[in-house]
């Protein structure tokens, strides 16, 4: 149990997440430190998802665990666990980042109704296709605001929402996390792909549980699709022949075309690569692989009127024929 703190009065700071409180000795950023914690149950972990150091983020546990005068966590053989009392206070926690949540977009909008920008996340192949659609109806809607889109991988974008670095994001099947609430989009089957010149010819469609006899290339973990694939497989127990783990979909095409090698993609993304008149391509059956676009937005406190708007904007798109 660390040191107890005096009371302080209020006293406003600048960290990694945004700007933070100390209230009655308890410090808002210290809150929200135990609360990722919490959600990814390892201190490294946590600490890359918060952008500080493991040292600082412990030294920081360690004196909001002295403000409380309870140890909130216990170390185990897999990372860190909450205690019985870092359970308890665990309610107190999400209630209190909820409460400065609101009270931040309070006073952003006091006097001000119209929030003049918002920031949105989305993986780069989603961007291609719906980006120009939503910038126009944006400009639309809203002329004296602006919109800034920030492109790159879906964990990125989940870990940038955490962050705080966007206000709300697109993702591909992201990892459920209680301080982000998601909501379904669009949701797209993947498909064996291949080169026309590819012998024998695969079946028209291809069971699930025979994918095990394709050599394939396919992105390397964490990447959403390789997780997608890997799940399905493992639950009908078969073991993929990866023969080449390749990051970029580019070169997934150029290495497939060198020989009969195959990879796994999202339908739509046949249409984005170079060369796509050289691709065929099988269903996946029994049971298909179904990727899931989600809307995600920070689970605490009410989004501002911008962000909701933002956020109308993208369910009202025609996202299946932007797909096609």
């Amino acid at each position: 149990m660390g040191t107890a703190r005096k009371p302080s009065n209020v006293a406003a700071r600048t960290s990694d997440i945004g700007k933070t409180y100390t209230i009655a000795g308890m410090d808002l950023r210290q809150i929200r430190y135990f609360l990722v914690i919490c959600e990814k149950r390892n201190l490294s972990r946590a600490a890359e998802v918060l952008g500080v150091s493991q040292p600082s983020l412990s030294r920081q546990i360690q004196l909001l665990e002295g403000e409380l005068r309870h140890h909130l966590l216990a170390r185990t053989g897999r990372g860190v666990e909450p205690t019985e009392a870092g359970l308890r206070f665990l309610e107190h926690a999400k209630a209190i980042d909820a409460l400065a949540a609101q009270a931040r977009h309070d006073m952003r909008t006091f006097r001000s109704p119209v929030q003049d920008k918002v920031r949105l996340g989305m993986p780069h192949r989603v961007a291609r296709r719906l980006a120009p659609q939503i910038v126009q109806a944006f400009r639309r809607r809203h002329p004296d605001a602006a919109l800034t889109l920030a492109e790159g991988l879906s964990n990125e974008m989940n870990e940038w929402l955490t962050k705080g670095r966007v206000d709300l994001a697109l993702l591909y099947d992201p990892p459920l996390s209680a301080l982000l609430r998601y909501e379904s989009i669009y949701r797209e089957n993947l498909v064996l792909a291949y080169g026309k010149t590819c012998r024998p010819v695969p079946p028209a469609r291809v069971r699930a549980r025979d994918l095990g006899r394709y050599p394939l290339v396919l992105p390397s973990a964490p990447n959403t699709i390789r997780a997608l694939v890997d799940h399905a497989c493992r639950e009908l127990n078969v073991a993929l022949n990866v023969v080449a783990e390749v990051d970029v979909v580019q070169t997934i095409l150029e290495t497939m075309s060198e020989e009969s090698m195959f990879t796994i993609i999202p339908y739509s993304a046949l249409h984005d690569m170079q060369g796509q008149d050289y691709l065929a391509h099988s269903a996946i059956v029994e049971p298909t692989i179904t990727n899931n676009l989600t809307l995600a937005m920070p689970a605490s406190g009410t989004p501002a009127p911008l962000v909701e708007s933002t956020a109308a904007i993208i369910r009202g798109l025609d996202i299946a024929k932007s797909f096609a």
